[in-house]
């Protein structure tokens, strides 16, 4: 059985952050979700705070080079991507943006995708649906019904203590797994390249 690959792209900021720790558990319930259906996961995890100047240069160049290179082979052979961002004035963040505007669009068609995101409050929890799930439905991406969004106080404090955040990153994980599954990687659009019109009439002949 092939070994399912799983690129989590963290636009978290600080050491340590909130979007990486999101990152991580959303990662965990995906492959822990692949595990209990067979099959193997590998992980490749990106900070993308690491290869910033390599992401504006790829903006003003149109060349990547330098660590964001291997970064976007890595995606372009993806099963499945997990995107989080820090919310910046009630949207994704710029280097969150930016990385994606130098992603080939072509590379994220068809791909499975789980978006999540971290803010102080529970106001610019609609970020998933203005923002990031659009941006992902422009490439053309499949992403899951369930995206996380998670505020200071979900972390663990209230009654709650933290089991609705739990349970949305496992249903999230568990719904990435299935259109992993679903999914059959090379699978080429079948409109992409019609019959010729002449050999449909090919046969009309008396």
């Amino acid at each position: 059985m092939a070994t399912r690959t799983l690129v989590t792209v963290s636009a978290g900021l600080s050491t340590p952050s909130s979007t990486r720790l999101l990152a991580d558990r959303l990662t965990a319930a995906a492959a822990r979700s692949l595990e209990e259906r067979g099959e193997d996961v590998e992980i490749r995890t990106v900070e993308l705070r690491e290869v910033a100047h390599d992401i504006v240069n790829a903006m003003t160049t149109r060349v990547p080079t330098g660590e964001l290179r291997p970064v976007l082979e890595d995606l372009s052979r993806a099963d499945a991507v997990i995107a989080v961002t820090p919310v910046f004035n009630a949207s994704y963040s710029g280097l969150f943006k930016s990385f994606f505007d130098v992603v080939d669009p072509e590379d994220l068609d068809g791909r499975p995708v789980l978006i999540g995101a971290t803010g102080g409050t529970p106001r610019h929890s609609l970020v998933l649906e203005h923002a990031l799930r659009p941006m992902f439905a422009h490439t053309r991406s499949v992403v899951a019904p369930t995206g996380v969004y998670a505020a200071s106080e979900d972390w663990g404090a209230g009654e709650g203590g933290g089991r609705e955040l739990s349970a949305r990153i496992d249903r999230a994980g568990r719904q990435l797994a299935m259109l992993v599954d679903e999914r059959v990687p090379g699978a080429g659009d079948p409109y992409e390249e019609p019959t010729p019109f002449a050999d449909l009439m090919s046969g009309l002949g008396g």
